[in-house]
């Protein structure tokens, strides 16, 4: 990979060993999901010719046409698209109109028809996602001559330079490694390095390219890329990682490359896999975007990792950020969603100083939708592209198959429709598989005497109007069962913590709900949406109460509430725990290892590290057993009230079958557009 002379000088040729794509742009021509679903952006284009930055450049540029005309340039962006090439929903087993590749390449191709001029990028989080991901890295690793099927996909759509996300870690170095050797295009990364020092990417690129300005002469334009992950790859993937890449803070990594890069170039474009949380700049931190647009030099940002839309409504009002305009500490800036939701779109005015320097005088972003939801109902707001739809086909057909496989039998049907009513027998399955996969394990170990306990979250609880688990009473798929635990890269790990860490862990998960006023007459939203589903971890072995009209312990980062307790009556075997005593905890590498910022996880002493996957073991779990029996029981519940209160909380349709599960809740008509609210009664 990094042999490749037109990686290692971070320049980008446009073509893979001089061929053209049969899918890339034309080179001669001018021509959530919640809330995301929704908005399409009104504002791509030809290059003119290509350039190879071989002598280094002299600063500024060397440029041609000292008397150019202003320049328009048009950046297209995709991020977190976790494989979502095809408009499938694996585990549901049927169409899904609200994401692809294949749809958001059909915007690409009406982009670039509207501008001369443009570049398209991705901002990470590529490689992993969905079953079909799966599937792609349970086959023979990738290689040049047999590329990722997504990379070659990239490549044929004229991608310019992607960044890496997260999830680009989650198979491991060497397969990262085998499916970007396919890569024709430059790959960056700032803030990674191999341990010892040495490049694990190069960090930066520049694209050397004879644009045409408002006078049609050409004119050729540099255009630097830099690219940054979260720091917090060396937690997340502790085990595939430590000792063979580090990760630096992106602000420093910045400030760091930053001025040779600007030297060389008259366009700056970084790709941060980091979400926007304006505020001073902290080291080390996971979502730095804000921080990043204040480095100097930069002159548009593509941003990601948190899924959502920029500009939109959910950074409203919010410091230093234009959420209208799409400008982040005054630097155009795009966030274009999440597996393929959105295509995002910056148009950059460039005018040249008498200096010979050009800058950006003037932007506008927007992002374009490939779906809407309109009274309940997807509408399609693009087509799917055919011949992303051929080059992608061989892959789907192998995933699903592979993904029908039969895989056993539950005694009874197995949903996550009621999880926030405390009925949740999707996560029971899944913390009883661990269970029994570890004591097996700990069989010869000196912590095997402690308690065993098993912690897990649910992970498929209404992230979509569809993204609920739904198994009927008999048998089971691969593909069903493989829905109980989303993340096939966590690993199985036992941790030691003691009754007062317990407590703790617990008190973090119970800043899922809003705090409920006892008092009040009309229904509250019971949920606070700004936590994540699969950050509310169950432990299943203990019992306790969860008491929702105190106000939570822990609540926004940085915001702790030492007099808050809402998890009471905490008990073992039927005795409340003793803060002292210690357990055993299963749960997964990622939590142990610190993910989510529970306290204490990050620094808890791991007894086990197990070689397989949370998803493997529950797979295993349910070939042992040829028919298993569905939990009825689970660890929590909500604390007595002392006096009716009603809450409320959105659920997909299909719950309204399963409502009895719950004594006291009802359906209660449309919630958020493609949701059912259900109302409950707390006492």
């Amino acid at each position: 990979m990094t042999n490749d002379p037109q990686v290692c000088q971070g320049v980008c040729i446009g073509a893979v060993n001089g061929r053209a794509s049969s899918m890339s742009r034309n080179m001669t021509s001018s021509i959530t999901r919640r809330r995301v679903l929704g908005s399409a952006g009104s504002l791509a284009g030809a290059a003119i010719g290509l350039a190879v930055d071989t002598a280094g450049a002299q600063e500024g540029g060397a440029l041609a046409g000292q008397g150019a005309a202003a320049i328009r340039v048009r950046l297209l962006a995709t991020s977190d698209l976790h494989m979502f090439v095809q408009d499938w929903d694996y585990f549901n087993a049927k169409p899904d109109p609200t994401v692809g590749l294949l749809k958001v390449a059909s915007l690409i191709r009406a982009a670039r028809a509207e501008a001369a001029n443009t570049l398209l990028f991705d901002n990470g989080d590529f490689i992993q996602g969905n079953p079909l991901a799966d599937y792609v890295a349970e086959q023979p690793s990738p290689t040049p001559s047999a590329p990722h099927p997504l990379i070659r996909i990239m490549g044929e759509l004229g991608y310019d330079a992607i960044g890496l996300g997260n999830h680009e870690f989650n198979y491991g170095l060497e397969f990262l490694e085998a499916s970007l050797a396919g890569a024709g295009f430059p790959v960056v990364c700032a803030n990674v390095a191999r341990s010892g020092g040495a490049e694990f990417l190069p960090p930066t690129a520049v694209i050397a390219r004879r644009v045409k300005d408002e006078n049609g002469a050409e004119v050729e334009l540099r255009i630097g890329v830099i690219g940054f992950v979260p720091p917090q790859i060396m937690v997340w993937d502790k085990a595939r990682l430590d000792g063979r890449i580090e990760a630096g803070d992106i602000v420093l990594a910045a400030k760091r490359h930053m001025p040779a890069l600007r030297a060389r170039c008259d366009l700056v474009v970084a790709l941060c896999h980091s979400g926007i949380r304006p505020g001073p700049w902290v080291e080390g931190a996971e979502n730095a975007a804000a921080q990043l647009a204040a480095v100097p030099g930069i002159d548009a940002l593509i941003t990601g990792h948190s899924h959502r839309v920029f500009p939109g409504e959910h950074y409203a009002n919010l410091e230093g950020i234009d959420a209208q305009s799409g400008l982040i500490n005054g630097v155009p800036a795009v966030m274009p969603g999440f597996w393929g939701s959105h295509l995002g779109v910056i148009d950059l005015v460039m005018t040249r100083a008498s200096d010979g320097r050009w800058s950006v005088s003037s932007s506008k972003v927007a992002t374009r939708a490939i779906a809407s939801r309109k009274a309940g109902k997807t509408e399609a707001l693009a087509p799917p592209d055919a011949a992303v739809a051929s080059a992608i086909a061989p892959a789907h057909r192998g995933a699903l198959a592979w993904v029908e496989q039969p895989a056993g039998a539950v005694d009874a049907p197995v949903h996550s429709y009621l999880v926030w009513a405390g009925y949740d027998p999707a996560t029971a399955l899944v913390t009883t598989a661990q269970a029994w996969y570890v004591r097996g394990l700990l069989a010869s170990n000196s912590e095997a005497a402690l308690p065993l306990l098993s912690a897990s979250a649910p992970y498929r609880a209404g992230y979509t109007p569809d993204g609920y688990v739904d198994i009927a009473a008999g048998k089971t798929s691969l593909r069903e069962v493989a829905g109980l635990y989303l993340y096939s890269s966590n690993t199985v790990v036992a941790v030691k913590v003691t009754g007062a860490q317990v407590l703790e862990w617990l008190e973090f998960s119970a800043r899922m709900f809003n705090t409920i006023d006892p008092s009040a007459t009309t229904p509250q939203p019971l949920l606070d949406t700004r936590v994540p589903s699969y950050n509310f971890d169950t432990i299943a072995g203990i019992t306790y109460s969860i008491d929702v009209t105190k106000p939570p312990r822990y609540g926004a980062p940085g915001k702790f509430n030492a007099d808050a307790r809402r998890i009471g009556d905490l008990r073992f075997e039927g005795v409340p725990v003793d803060p002292a005593r210690e357990f055993l905890v299963v749960t997964n590498n990622y939590r142990a290892d610190g993910g989510g910022g529970f306290p204490g996880l990050g620094n808890a002493k791991i007894v086990l590290r197990a070689p397989d996957s949370n998803r493997d073991v529950v797979l295993r779990y349910f070939r042992a057993h040829p028919t298993v029996t569905v939990p009825r029981s689970f660890p929590w519940r909500f604390a007595a009230s002392g006096k009716p209160v009603a809450v409320t909380f959105d659920t997909g349709k299909p719950a309204a079958r399963h409502l009895g599960d719950v004594p006291g809740v009802t359906a209660m008509g449309e919630g958020e557009t493609g949701y059912l609210r259900v109302g409950l009664t707390l006492r």
